[in-house]
């Protein structure tokens, strides 16, 4: 039993989304309906992405572009290299992608520099960079993807409304990260690249090829939306059994354990008619500050599916969706993996995590809050 509580003690995230999909499943008792709600396809993608990226961080498949980053020898050009790189790919590979391959990289890179008291905030800075970076493209984020095939709006109406929101957070992460280094612009960080990467086996040639494969095909899984993704799953999970079992052991359950309890929780809340009914009656008109909160309680992916039924102004919904995630963890499900990602090189150090992520993007929010109100207003 002593275990059992230093665990959930230990997963905080866990815990929290535990504890509010037992308590949702008594607002709504258990159903072959509720179940059918869960996001299954977007807990797949996950778990194909966390497994075949284990594979990557096991035949060192990143080596090149660690050694590409080794050679940047300033702090803040590091920085920017990682924070504008999750800006950019997070538009074509959705903001959770972008995440897993780059947060890993810079947490390498940082303990090989000896700069580990700038991780913490450059992993917020690269959650911004997600979360904003991402807003752009109609395939950015689940909720963008949702919203643009639930609305029919064309993907260039779509992508003029996010315009100046995106170059606006592009600057604003640079002033950011300047302040950072504002007592050293020109600080330098050290990197061997024996420090950083091992040297490829050859006899594992195959392996690596398997899993750039596998990477490929999540990645066309996700761009595409394809209804085959189960078929790609199941793919993905045999061809692990048979050529490297032991990956599988290694892929972060916990998290895909976190994500199934948000889902259960936003899934019961929707199913109740008593709240979908309140919703029906205060949404209308209030979509931004209804799609911030409802995202603190159930993150902005479940909030996106909850609210559509109920909004008349797309802008405000979605304006309110993309910045859910800069408030709190919860905010944003890309939000929770990062924190994980963290967790499992420094375990123990969430509360850190959180405090250092919500005062950085905290102030972030402050700063876009009023401006996206005054485009929502009056353009």
């Amino acid at each position: 039993m002593n275990k059992i509580l230093q665990f959930f003690k230990k997963e905080l995230m866990l815990t929290v989304a535990l504890l509010a999909a037992i308590i949702s499943l008594f607002i709504t008792p258990p159903s072959l309906e509720l179940v059918k709600s869960i996001d299954w396809k977007t807990l797949a993608i996950l778990f194909m992405l966390l497994t075949v990226l284990e594979g990557f961080k096991k035949e060192n498949i990143f080596s090149p572009l660690l050694k590409l980053t080794s050679r940047l020898k300033s702090m803040k050009g590091l920085s920017c290299f990682f924070v504008y790189s999750v800006f950019l790919t997070s538009m074509f590979v959705t903001n959770d992608v972008s995440l897993i391959i780059f947060v890993p990289l810079t947490i390498i890179l940082f303990k090989a520099g000896n700069k580990e008291k700038y991780i913490l905030p450059v992993l917020t800075f690269e959650n911004i960079a997600a979360i904003r970076g991402s807003l752009l493209t109609p395939f950015g984020s689940p909720q963008n993807l949702y919203l643009f095939s639930q609305s029919g709006i064309p993907a260039y109406s779509f992508i003029l409304m996010m315009l100046p929101l995106w170059i606006f957070s592009a600057i604003l992460l640079y002033i950011f990260i300047l302040f950072l280094y504002r007592k050293d612009l020109k600080e330098e960080i050290s990197i061997t690249e024996k420090n950083i990467c091992s040297p490829w086996k050859p006899e594992n040639k195959g392996k690596r090829i398997l899993y750039l494969s596998l990477f490929i095909l999540v990645i066309a899984t996700i761009v595409t939306r394809t209804k085959f993704w189960p078929i790609v799953t199941v793919i993905t999970a045999i061809l692990f059994l048979i050529f490297d079992r032991k990956i599988l052991i290694k892929t972060d359950y916990v998290l895909l354990l976190t994500f199934l309890c948000f889902f259960t929780f936003s899934s019961s809340i929707c199913h109740k008619p008593e709240i979908a009914d309140f919703l029906s009656k205060t949404v209308t008109n209030h979509e931004y500050l209804w799609s911030i909160l409802l995202s603190q309680i159930i993150s902005n992916v479940p909030a996106s599916i909850v609210l559509w039924p109920f909004t008349t102004n797309l802008q405000a919904l979605i304006y309110g969706l993309d910045s859910a995630g800069l408030c709190s963890i919860i905010g944003s499900l890309a939000s929770v993996i990062n924190l994980r990602i963290y967790n499992r090189e420094y375990p123990g150090k969430t509360l850190k995590f959180i405090i250092t992520f919500t005062w950085i993007s905290l102030i972030f929010f402050a700063i876009v809050v009023l401006p996206q109100w005054i485009l929502i207003k009056y353009f």
